[in-house]
C-alpha cells in the first residue's frame, strides 16, 4: 500500500491542503475559502482531495496542521507553527536554485520576513500582523475601489507609465481614502496600483532590513502571483526573487514534509 502525508494550512482566508508520497513528490493539492467553520470547512477539503486522487484516508500516514486555524483541525496528528512549515516548503522549493536564505510571505491578513540560517534553519523572523496594510486584504480592498478583480492587479500595473504614486498611509482604512481621492483627482488606475505596490515594498523593505537580507530571496503566499508587486518589491530590495509556480501552497506542502519526518522518528 503507498503512504501519503498531508499538511494543511489553515489561514484566515484559505485553507491549503498538499498531499506528498514516500518520496516527497507532490501528488495533489487543493485551495479553498476558510470560512466561518473552520474545521468543518478542512475536514470536507480533506476528503475532497482525497476523493479525487483516489486515495484513502488509511493511506495518509500523517498530517500535520499549520496556520491560523491549525489548532482547531483536531484530526491532525501534529501541529506546527506557520513560520516553521513555511521555512522548510521554501528550503525544499528553492533547493533547484541558490540557497534560500530568506524568505517573504504575504498573507490575507499578515506579512512576514524570515531568515534562515545556512542549513535551513529559522534562526529569525520578523511580521506585521497588527493591521492589514501590506497584506492580502490590503490588495483586496485596493481592486475593490478600483472595481477590478485581485489578479488583474499585476496586468494594470504594467500599464502605469512615469514615477508611481506615493501612498502615504500605512493602515488600510486611510490608504482606500488615499486611493478615492487619486482618483477623484484624475489619476490613472495604473499609476495608483503601482503605487500601492510600491507602497506595500517599501512596507515589506523596512522589515527584511531589520533581519538583514542574506542569500536568495524566496516570495511566497497568494500575493506573489501578483507580477506588479513582485516587480516592486525586486526593485525595492534591489535584487531577484525566487517564486514558486504555486506561491500560496508552499507553507502546507512544507507542513506536509514534516508530517513525513514526524513519522518516520516516531518509527526509529
Amino acid at each position: 500500500m503507498k503512504t501519503y502525508f498531508a499538511g494543511i494550512d489553515i489561514g484566515s482566508t484559505t485553507i491549503k491542503i498538499v498531499l506528498v508520497d514516500a518520496d516527497e513528490q507532490q501528488v495533489g493539492d487543493l485551495i479553498t475559502p476558510s470560512g466561518s467553520h473552520f474545521r468543518r470547512n478542512t475536514t470536507t477539503a480533506f476528503q475532497a482531495l482525497l476523493d479525487r486522487h483516489g486515495i484513502k484516508r488509511q493511506e495518509v500516514e500523517g498530517v500535520v496542521a499549520t496556520g491560523y486555524g491549525r489548532k482547531l483541525f483536531r484530526e491532525a496528528d501534529d501541529v506546527v507553527s506557520e513560520i516553521s512549515a513555511n521555512a522548510v516548503g521554501a528550503r525544499k522549493l528553492g533547493e533547484p536554485h541558490d540557497s534560500v536564505r530568506t524568505i517573504i510571505n504575504i498573507g490575507g491578513q499578515d506579512l512576514k520576513v524570515i531568515a534562515l540560517d545556512e542549513n535551513g534553519n529559522v534562526i529569525n523572523f520578523v511580521m506585521n500582523d497588527k493591521c492589514a496594510a501590506g497584506t492580502g486584504r490590503f490588495l483586496e480592498m485596493t481592486a475593490r475601489n478600483l472595481e477590478m478583480e485581485v489578479d488583474e492587479l499585476g496586468f494594470c500595473h504594467a500599464l502605469a507609465t512615469g514615477a508611481p504614486l506615493t501612498i502615504n498611509s500605512t493602515c488600510t482604512v486611510f490608504a482606500e481614502s488615499e486611493i478615492i481621492s487619486l482618483l477623484a483627482h484624475g489619476h490613472g488606475k495604473a499609476e495608483v496600483v503601482a503605487g500601492i505596490h510600491y507602497s506595500i515594498a517599501r512596507r515589506v523593505g523596512r522589515l527584511a532590513k531589520r533581519l538583514g537580507i542574506h542569500g536568495a530571496v524566496f516570495f511566497d503566499g497568494g500575493p506573489a502571483l501578483n507580477s506588479g508587486l513582485v516587480e516592486a518589491l525586486e526593485d525595492e530590495l534591489m535584487q531577484p526573487l525566487l517564486v514558486p509556480e504555486a506561491p500560496q501552497i508552499t507553507t502546507a506542502f512544507g507542513a506536509a514534509l514534516l508530517a513525513m519526518d514526524f513519522c518516520r522518528a516516531a518509527g526509529e
